[in-house]
């Protein structure tokens, strides 16, 4: 390692100091702890379905893979898109197409749907990321609105309103998992831990650390030699994929894709279990996730039609109570107290 290369990476930790401060007690002194969780995790994992009814149980699940690709782009690169949902709506699309038209496994249109989302994130991100603050939001979320209005006319290739129906589970052949709600779960569930595992391995590798930098001190990044925007743009197209993995489970799970999987009210509803769980934590999406979907499908089973009314109650509290999300202000604490008991 030369001088140059070995100051870049000393000033690379310290921008970002405050994220290695934050994961410290889990991934350094007590890695037995991260252990434990990741095992707790997995756990309620398996479980879910068991609890609640397995569409439910999926939806949780599909939900909060699309939050934590979200909170990839934005707690660690600090880039608030409005416009996640053409990803997320976009590989629900295309898994539907790929699973009617070619009647392969839906795993295999999944990932044809994940591919199909990166590929639409390419020049998406390449105009978008040239902007910061809400001008990347807005430019995302113009994206996003085209890209509802094309699969709105494309009526013959999408279903417009009506939707794309009769999407398949073909599983190889296997009828329990093509046909029960419950095995269908076992089944789709690796693609989700799959993408929350890449999540957490791009955050904890080099490549995070220079995001978490350009996020802190951006023009510092930069002056240091680093390509900020080609950092942006790559990490957008991964967050791409990752909600293109997400929405085409979704896809397959509920047999159809309907237009509101592309509307701008998508985008809003995974920033708020985003920012509910906690930014900048990857645990505080699934924890935003299950909360909103499991608070929602309860009022919905109770005849309650303000949903939105009682979920944005509970986002206000939050953010009033809970500066930094539920998850991230659990964490806080639990740090704070180390640092206190270990002085």
């Amino acid at each position: 390692m030369t001088l140059r290369q070995a100051q870049d990476t000393a000033s690379i930790a310290t921008a970002g100091a405050s994220v290695t401060e934050q994961h410290a007690a889990i991934a350094g002194a007590r890695p037995w702890q991260r252990l434990v969780l990741l095992a707790v995790g997995l756990l309620m994992a398996l479980a879910l379905p068991w609890f609640v009814y397995p569409p439910v149980a999926m939806d949780i699940a599909a939900w909060a893979l699309f939050a934590v690709a979200l909170d990839l782009l934005l707690g660690y690169c600090g880039l608030l898109s409005f416009g996640h949902a053409a990803f997320w709506g976009g590989s629900a699309y295309a898994t539907g197409l790929i699973a009617i038209h070619l009647g392969v496994p839906f795993p295999v249109a999944v990932l044809g749907g994940a591919l199909f989302a990166m590929l639409l994130a390419v020049p998406i991100g390449y105009l978008s990321v040239k902007r910061s603050g809400i001008y990347f939001a807005m430019v995302t979320l113009a994206f996003a609105q085209m890209l509802f209005f094309i699969a709105n006319q494309a009526s013959s290739l999408t279903g417009g309103e009506n939707g794309l129906q009769g999407v398949p589970r073909s599983f190889f052949g296997i009828e329990a998992v093509e046909t029960d709600s419950f095995f269908f779960y076992y089944a789709a569930l690796p693609i989700i831990l799959l993408g929350m595992w890449a999540a957490w391995r791009i955050v904890h590798s080099p490549f995070g650390r220079v995001l978490v930098a350009i996020r802190d001190n951006a023009p510092r990044a930069r002056a240091l030699g680093y390509d900020v925007e080609r950092y942006k743009l790559i990490v957008f197209v991964l967050s791409a994929g990752l909600s293109g993995l997400a929405g085409g489970v979704f896809a397959v799970s509920h047999g159809f894709v309907a237009l509101p999987e592309l509307h701008w009210a998508t985008s809003g509803e995974v920033v708020l279990m985003t920012v509910l769980g906690g930014i900048g934590t990857l645990w505080g999406g699934v924890i935003g996730a299950g909360l909103i979907v499991m608070l929602a499908d309860y009022l919905a089973s109770s005849g309650f039609d303000g949903i939105g009314i009682v979920t944005g109650a509970v986002f206000v509290t939050v953010v009033l109570l809970f500066r930094r999300g539920i998850w991230g202000t659990a964490r806080h604490l639990w740090l704070n107290r180390r640092r206190v008991g270990s002085n």
